[in-house]
């Protein structure tokens, strides 16, 4: 299992950098070929906005983790978002850079965001994914993660989130109880 680094929370100058690699680690490119969590099969286009990106990390009950390579600090090699709401912890934006998929980063990275957001007295922690990607449905519930039934339509004609290659595209929420 490869060595997680500390993570730190993002800060607006770091943007373009998460922008990289969350767009490395989900739509075309040659990084994202050599990872598992592409989306490039689905859909063309960007995968978060600047403006998109700032807000997240500037919302009060929220941020952006950080995780920065150790070899070059300015360069990420994973990202996650969280909020905080009431007993509900919510993650998104989660990216690890193709090169490190499937050495356990990214096991490490959501066992940091569930322990966070407990800290700060969330009993769950909520997601939405998109329904066709089963395999990355699979990877959060063979970490207790479990659908709630509920669905969410995906934001056709927004190309904030990427132009779609099908019409048949959902987000599916899943919860986890915290300890």
């Amino acid at each position: 299992m490869a060595q997680t680094p500390a993570a730190r929370w993002a800060e607006t100058d770091d943007v373009p950098a998460l922008l990289s690699l969350v767009h490395a680690a989900y739509r075309a490119g040659p990084e994202s070929a050599g990872g598992w969590t592409t989306e490039a099969h689905l859909l063309d286009g960007l995968r978060a906005t600047d403006e998109m990106v700032r807000s997240m990390i500037e919302h009060p009950a929220g941020g952006v983790l950080y995780y920065p390579d150790p070899d070059d600090p300015d360069r990420p090699i994973a990202c996650c978002q969280l909020e905080w709401h009431d007993d509900s912890g919510y993650f998104g934006l989660f990216a690890v850079r193709p090169a490190r998929q499937g050495g356990g980063i990214g096991k490490a990275v959501l066992a940091e965001a569930e322990r966070r957001v407990a800290e700060r007295g969330c009993t769950r922690m909520r997601m939405t994914v998109l329904s066709a990607r089963t395999d990355l449905i699979a990877f959060y519930q063979r970490r207790g993660y479990a659908t709630t039934g509920e669905t969410q339509p995906f934001p056709y004609g927004d190309e904030r989130f990427g132009t779609p290659k099908r019409d048949d595209l959902t987000f599916v929420e899943l919860v986890k109880p915290l300890p």
